[in-house]
């Protein structure tokens, strides 16, 4: 987002039968998936970026499917207030995600250890591994992506990932050594 101009916003008003509650539950969720900011019942906001589009369209669809309508308003906050507290509503999701991808960062970290301390130097331990980096790179491309005022801890994210990567590559000569001795 460009600091000079402010941010503009789009609202999302969506409506969608309670039952069958699949179809509630798809919207609710490709919101999420998006990025999307719940500020009350029935009322979302994300930036108007590019970035957020696809996930927009699909939400959309997906009220459609289930006999429903999204009603989607331009916005701006009125004043500096309201534009400061949407951003930061937004960032606030976004350092909830980071979080989550620090802690699965963690786990990995945590269980490339736990292999070598037991030695277990496979190459099905190793797809295994590689297949959970690959779901964390996934990850941390799809919240930087969404992550557009850049949530502080967006940066430790990116040196956790990197060092996970570090991980694998250690692991892999490891494994590779360990299946050459025999």
């Amino acid at each position: 987002m460009t600091e000079n101009e402010p941010t503009r916003w789009l609202v999302l008003v969506v409506r969608v039968p309670a039952e069958p509650s699949r179809h509630r539950v798809a919207v609710w969720r490709e919101l999420r998936r998006a990025g999307a900011v719940s500020l009350g019942q029935g009322a979302w906001i994300i930036p108007d970026a590019p970035v957020f589009a696809e996930g927009i369209a699909r939400t959309i669809e997906l009220a459609d499917r289930g006999d429903g309508e999204v009603v989607v308003l331009n916005a701006m906050g009125r004043g500096e207030p309201d534009a400061a507290r949407l951003e930061a509503l937004f960032t606030a999701e976004r350092q909830e995600e980071w979080a989550e991808f620090l802690s699965e960062c963690r786990k990995f970290d945590a269980e490339i250890a736990k292999e070598i301390r037991i030695g277990k130097f496979t190459l099905a331990e190793l797809e295994e591994e590689e297949q959970s980096l690959d779901r964390l790179r996934r990850w941390h491309r799809e919240l930087t992506a969404r992550d557009v005022f850049v949530a502080a801890n967006a940066a430790a994210a990116r040196q956790q990932l990197k060092h996970c990567n570090e991980l694998l590559a250690d692991y892999t000569e490891r494994v590779f050594t360990a299946l050459h001795q025999m």
